[in-house]
């Protein structure tokens, strides 16, 4: 699947934009994390991209989130490592992650929303005059961006990044797509 049918894909079941937006910046973040690791970036990618592609249908049912998303993953054809990231992305199952692109999944996730928020409470409402180290200080903040779960973004050192670098990462993504996800 290439990123234009998979954005189709995305529009046609989701309408939330700011949901469409987190789902641009974890591909964003998922993009770096491949290129760091040596990993196939367009798989990636695509994993990020489309790991939330059923939460507007799953939103009041929590549990059925990311097993949904899996099945209509399988259904279109993706290949079967983008089916589990996107199945075990949600902790509420508490299945195993197994591979590189799971783990970083898992943490990419609440660091876009981080990030975001870090964005959002600027003068500017700008992605461009967020640092790396205002990151790390609103992320020891507990009451800041409470969504974005502290535990599951420090995971990525399971992999070998370390949190400043993976902020780093994050940031610098984000930063290249700021236009397309209105930040």
């Amino acid at each position: 699947m290439k990123r234009e049918e998979a954005l189709r894909e995305i529009t046609s079941r989701v309408s939330n934009q700011n949901l469409i937006n987190h789902m641009v910046a974890v591909e964003a973040i998922m993009k770096g994390l491949a290129e760091k690791l040596g990993e196939d970036k367009e798989k990636w990618m695509l994993c990020g991209l489309l790991h939330d592609i059923d939460y507007e249908e799953t939103m009041d049912a929590p549990e059925k989130h990311s097993i949904v998303g899996a099945e209509i993953l399988k259904n279109l054809g993706l290949d079967e490592d983008i089916v589990y990231a996107v199945k075990v992305h949600n902790e509420i199952h508490g299945f195993e992650r197994k591979s590189l692109m799971d783990k970083a999944l898992w943490a990419a996730d609440p660091l876009s929303g981080l990030i975001t928020a870090c964005a959002l409470v600027m003068p500017d409402k700008k992605l461009e005059n967020v640092t790396t180290e205002s990151v790390i200080k609103k992320m020891k903040k507990k009451d800041f961006a409470r969504g974005a779960n502290r535990d599951q973004i420090k995971s990525i050192e399971e992999i070998g990044i370390s949190l400043e670098e993976f902020i780093e990462i994050g940031l610098s993504e984000m930063k290249k797509i700021a236009q397309e996800i209105g930040l």
